[in-house]
């Protein structure tokens, strides 16, 4: 597991020679270019696209949040013999490979697509389609991740110590006390662990933004795949993926750092 990180590491100190390869001498050019510092200036083109992706992430996530529990809360509250099925049907999407699903939202999102119909007819939005866009990704991006985030909140859900909440409810607790004090503590490990499964990849995702953002939404996870790939610029690309690692780093240190503080109060 280490020995590509520490080639993308190494790759990202190296200079682009003119064919395309990497070679050396050793150089911090490539993130001193990545965090705005070209030959021609100082152009923030980088950290802006980095920003937009940050953002992504995070409002994916928060979103999924929102959406999962509930659903997790749904399912755990069905009799036995039918939670199996609750579970196969939020597993199902895994069956189908993510490009394909991917296509059926354009097609979905297109102008003829029932989706773009439906919102067109209620909310008199463009009837040209409602891709590429940002709402589309965000879309794409729920669709994709939203199993990863039930699957472990219904895993806490089920081991909900209801007496805490009797309790509450006991002591004159109004329904949002009781959630807030009995309830979301309990599920809270849950929520931590789907989040880091659903921020940590929407970071680096860039065929969802590709095929339902197009040109629009250019994320750090697209500026990689391009340089790795067209561009033929691997040292650089290895630095826009250093980055990407740094800021997921980050975001896992302050999930653990939140999660031993509940754990502690």
């Amino acid at each position: 597991m280490l020995l590509p990180l520490i080639f993308i590491l190494t790759i990202s100190l190296l200079t682009r020679d003119p064919y395309g390869d990497y070679s050396l001498p050793l150089t911090s050019e490539n993130y001193t270019r990545l965090f705005g510092f070209g030959t021609f200036g100082f152009d923030p083109i980088y950290l802006t696209i980095l920003l937009r992706t940050i953002t992504l992430a995070i409002t994916s996530t928060a979103l999924t949040i929102l959406l999962g529990v509930p659903v997790a809360f749904c399912i755990a509250s069905l009799p036995k013999s039918l939670r199996a099925a609750g579970l196969l049907l939020i597993a199902i999407p895994f069956w189908t490979n993510l490009l394909i699903r991917t296509y059926a939202w354009q097609i979905l999102l297109g102008p003829d697509g029932w989706v773009t119909t439906t919102s067109t007819f209620l909310f008199h939005t463009n009837p040209q389609g409602l891709y590429p866009s940002y709402f589309a990704i965000m879309l794409g991006l729920l669709s994709d991740y939203l199993p990863y985030l039930i699957l472990p909140v219904y895993a806490s859900v089920e081991k909900i110590n209801y007496s805490l909440i009797e309790a509450a409810q006991d002591l004159g607790a109004s329904r949002f006390q009781t959630f807030r004090h009995a309830t979301l503590p309990q599920i809270l490990p849950g929520i931590l662990a789907g989040g880091t499964l659903v921020l940590i990849p929407a970071l680096g995702q860039f065929v969802i933004p590709d095929l339902l953002g197009g040109s629009k939404a250019i994320l750090l996870g697209n500026i990689t795949a391009q340089q790795f790939g067209a561009s033929r610029d691997w040292p650089f690309g290895a630095a826009t993926a250093a980055l990407q690692l740094l800021v997921a780093f980050i975001f896992i240190r302050f999930i653990r750092n939140e999660s031993s503080q509940r754990a502690f109060a």
